[in-house]
């Protein structure tokens, strides 16, 4: 699947929550800390399936990091279901949950080729406009109705403290809200986003495109920032042969 332009087409998201705790200063590279290790995932069909990914201990209480075995399942599900037909999403997936899978399943190899093909709205407009935006400023300005059950920062603390329904439900939150903004983009052909002074601005995305269509544009216009974030930094974790 080359390009996303249907309302009806099948669409799986994902998500990930990472069990490291540490503190990101503003304009730090999150890259700092890693590697990271995976607490939860989640993956979620448009009006389908839902799926939690963890790991448990022999009393089936969940553990602190996913396995390497589960992590790879994880993978393997998402390459079958792309495989399959179904368009792959993720808000940031190219620069954070793909990676992470694929290095805590350690195969990076497959996470690579996965990401080529998948659908990432987030990197799609860092690639227009040379900056993120966050699920939560572009799903309050679309009216998506789902909120944000909690901040990404306070999901390890949380796991950490053994309060792992509420991480379970943020995560699967998050993948809810990406099938719904991406069907929402789809169906207006933008995106549209809280800027920090608190503005509406909107975004063209005539079609949402994979990753390896986006790594053949060129890139954004950043000569305007003080603090630019390089594009290569979502991809160069790539394995290339």
């Amino acid at each position: 699947m080359g390009f996303i332009g249907r309302a009806t087409l099948n669409l799986l998201s994902f998500d990930i929550e990472i069990s490291d705790m540490f503190e990101l200063k503003a304009h730090e590279d999150i890259d700092k800390y890693a590697p990271f290790h995976i607490s939860v995932a989640s993956t979620a069909i448009y009006e389908g399936e839902e799926r939690l990914w963890y790991s448990v201990d022999d009393r089936n209480k969940p553990l602190l990091n996913m396995s390497k075995a589960m992590a790879n399942d994880l993978l393997l599900y998402i390459k079958k279901m792309q495989d399959d037909g179904f368009a792959i999403c993720a808000w940031n997936g190219l620069g954070f949950d793909i990676r992470w899978i694929g290095y805590n399943a350690g195969n990076m190899e497959l996470a690579s080729k996965i990401a080529l093909k998948m659908h990432d709205p987030m990197f799609q407009f860092f690639n227009q406009r040379g900056f993120p935006i966050s699920l939560e400023s572009v799903g309050q300005a679309m009216g998506i109705k789902q909120s944000k059950l909690m901040k990404g920062v306070d999901a390890p603390r949380e796991w950490h403290a053994g309060n792992y329904q509420n991480v379970m439900n943020y995560v699967l939150g998050d993948s809810q809200i990406t099938n719904l903004i991406v069907k929402e983009i789809i169906k207006r052909k933008e995106i549209i986003w809280i800027t920090q002074k608190e503005e509406i601005k909107s975004e063209p995305i005539p079609r949402l495109k994979t990753v390896e269509e986006l790594l053949k544009e060129r890139e954004p216009d950043q000569s305007w920032m003080d603090h630019p974030i390089s594009r290569k930094n979502f991809y160069q974790w790539f394995t290339r042969k």
